[in-house]
């Protein structure tokens, strides 16, 4: 982005994981990815505010821009006078998500990203669309499907709530600093479901704990919580990987 206004420029910071995005064409398409129906559009981690002079185009009276770097605060209220009152300085993780119909939008910091879709799977009654710029190997893992080898806690979790579609991938030279990986672009978008039909807290424990032995079948990760009298049922011989949201939801109920 030009420095058009005599502002000092944001020192990126490895700290924050801090990429910059610098080509304005991406930054349009991923503005233009986000749908312009929702009560409240929050960007993450704005930076020198590449995308954020997309979204005052058309979606000011609804956007809260919320970033933890102070420089970046201070830049963005010289740069964009017009946030006055649409800035807010501090952690996502810790932001408060409901009331109305939220979409999330923004370059994430890579080196909480993971975190980031936690954050959107905590507010999911509130959280309708999210639009990210994240590592390449995480959208990928987000948007596998069973069988896949990067299918895993992400893939499910949020599957069961999202519908998920990998938009396009981005190279490493559109950023300041380049990052040493591939990004690419992931759009989230609410599915259908209001309840897993399961115990949802279950839920959540067995799919982290069958992926976090994903090499081993369902019977030898999770025998701790399988009751001896369904031990020998066939479910228990696959592998995490081979099975579908749904699946999960049915071993969830086997369980319990």
């Amino acid at each position: 982005m030009g420095n058009n206004n005599n502002i000092d420029l944001v020192r990126p910071k490895k700290a924050l994981g801090q990429h910059f995005l610098v080509d304005l064409n991406i930054a349009r398409n991923i503005v233009n990815a986000l749908g312009t129906d929702h009560d409240v559009v929050i960007e993450v981690g704005a930076g020198m505010g590449v995308l954020t002079q997309y979204l005052i185009e058309n979606q000011l009276d609804k956007l809260q821009v919320v970033e933890i770097d102070k420089e970046s605060v201070e830049f963005l209220k010289k740069k964009f006078p017009e946030l006055e009152g649409h800035l807010v300085l501090g952690d996502f993780l810790k932001y408060d998500m409901t009331g109305g119909d939220v979409a999330v939008i923004g370059n994430f910091p890579y080196n909480i990203s993971s975190q980031i879709f936690f954050q959107i799977l905590k507010y999911r009654n509130n959280v309708s669309e999210c639009v990210g710029m994240i590592q390449k190997e995480v959208a990928e893992r987000i948007a596998a499907g069973p069988g896949s080898k990067t299918y895993g806690i992400l893939s499910v979790l949020l599957q069961a709530w999202y519908d998920i579609e990998y938009l396009f991938t981005v190279h490493e030279n559109v950023f300041n600093p380049p990052p040493k990986v591939k990004s690419a672009m992931i759009r989230l978008k609410r599915n259908n479901v209001k309840e897993l039909g399961c115990d949802e807290k279950m839920f959540v424990t067995v799919v982290k704990q069958a992926f976090n032995q994903r090499r081993k079948t369902l019977r030898n990760s999770l025998r701790s919580m399988i009751p001896a009298e369904i031990i020998e049922n066939e479910i228990f011989n696959k592998r995490p990987e081979q099975l579908s949201v749904q699946e999960f939801v049915e071993l969830v109920k086997v369980l319990h």
